[in-house]
């Protein structure tokens, strides 16, 4: 047993875990990243004092269902996989507090996870996902969640409905029009860049801006209704400064 409760066979290119690694009952951490599993064994459930759990960059396309087993993880990293879905037996690791499952194949979001309800983290971004089931607004611990790289057309309703949301990262989607973000007393940081939105989101005082005409960039002029965005070089320069006239002193 490791003295730091860890093993970190990241890199290793396995295809299945040692199986002397489910001896190690008091194993707080386990990273199998970068390796080449698609399968676990049943024995992993020996490890019934498991935190973190990472199975990013491997080949499953399912998740062991041994994995959802392990009733103290916090975090589970699960990106760059090839999962279509999540099981429904996934609601039983209560404990859950960071979910990543970015660059998956994912087409929605599993309900599933709303059923996670100490849920503080969710990275969703990379995947296929075109909305975001209503479901999610039960996800009253959720602060932050990552959005970018999917196919959202429209910012999903159900995030105004999260007061307590403090990041939202919706980079690299089809988003043409944002709603007020104003009334979430939480939101400290809306990433929107890579959108093609015409407009900004509205946001509370203090609340950062990652995306078009934020704080560094202005918003675009309406016209008679209509929104349109000024080119840089079709803005009018300052008119130049008048230097003062100086005295002529006669001699």
């Amino acid at each position: 047993m490791p003295v730091d409760k860890m093993v970190d066979l990241s890199g290793s290119q396995l295809r299945r875990l040692p199986l002397h690694i489910c001896s190690f009952r008091e194993l707080v951490k386990l990273y199998l990243s970068d390796n080449n599993l698609n399968h676990l064994p049943p024995e992993l459930e020996q490890l019934q004092n498991l935190q973190i759990l990472a199975l990013d960059f491997n080949n499953f396309k399912a998740l062991p269902l041994v994995v959802c087993t392990l009733k103290q993880l916090c975090i589970l990293y699960l990106g760059n996989n090839k999962l279509c879905s999540l099981p429904l037996e996934l609601r039983l690791l209560q404990n859950l507090k960071t979910l990543w499952i970015e660059s998956n194949c994912l087409q929605y979001l599993p309900e599933v996870v709303c059923e996670l309800t100490l849920l503080k983290t969710l990275h969703a971004g990379s995947n296929a996902l075109r909305t975001l089931p209503t479901q999610l607004r039960c996800l009253q611990e959720l602060r932050t969640i990552w959005l970018s790289g999917n196919l959202l057309s429209e910012f999903p309703t159900v995030l105004l409905d999260m007061p307590f949301l403090e990041v939202i990262d919706v980079d690299r989607n089809s988003i043409r029009f944002f709603p007020s973000l104003a009334h979430l007393p939480g939101l400290k940081l809306v990433i929107y860049d890579h959108n093609p939105c015409r407009n900004a989101p509205k946001v509370a005082k203090g609340v950062r801006r990652v995306g078009r005409w934020s704080e560094e960039t202005p918003e675009p002029r309406k016209r008679s209704g209509a929104v349109v965005e000024i080119p840089l070089d079709e803005r009018p320069s300052p008119p130049p400064a008048i230097k003062p006239e100086l005295e002529v002193e006669p001699c």
